[in-house]
């Protein structure tokens, strides 16, 4: 298993995965997408990658903002359904927490619809319940 960056020849996989989230993703829509991220700052996108397979995949970036400190946001994960509970959106998520560390961010939030259960587990508390997150760095 490796978590590394996104490689262009991800994308047919990475929105096959994101469709969970935008049934109307398509390979091209998202190779438009990727392509205006990656050229701005404070974006990353990691995606799992288990024997030459795709099957995981996070976005997050950078929020800065005037009344708190600044600090990183999960946009998206998703995982194959056909392996989610095998530690892959863990592996994702501990990879954007040390991102954020290594910025020297004190926190993580993020949205989401069905999966904090997912968030708590990893250390997330719930902000506005049940869908705005945050996790304080140590």
């Amino acid at each position: 298993m490796i978590v590394r960056l996104l490689a262009a020849a991800d994308i047919p996989a990475a929105a096959s995965l994101l469709t969970a989230l935008d049934k109307s993703l398509t390979p091209s829509i998202l190779s438009e997408r990727f392509a205006k991220l990656a050229d701005t700052a404070g974006h990353r996108v990691w995606v799992f990658e288990e024997q030459g397979t795709v099957v995981g995949v996070a976005h997050a970036f950078v929020r800065p903002a005037l009344e708190k400190p600044c600090e990183l946001v999960v946009q998206s994960i998703a995982v194959d359904p056909a392996r989610r509970n095998a530690g892959i959106g863990r592996a994702l998520m501990t990879e954007v927490e040390q991102w954020a560390r290594a910025q020297g961010f004190a926190s993580v939030a993020l949205h989401t619809r069905n999966a904090a259960p997912f968030y708590r587990k990893l250390g997330y508390g719930e902000i506005a319940a049940p869908t705005l997150m945050r996790k304080v760095l140590t």
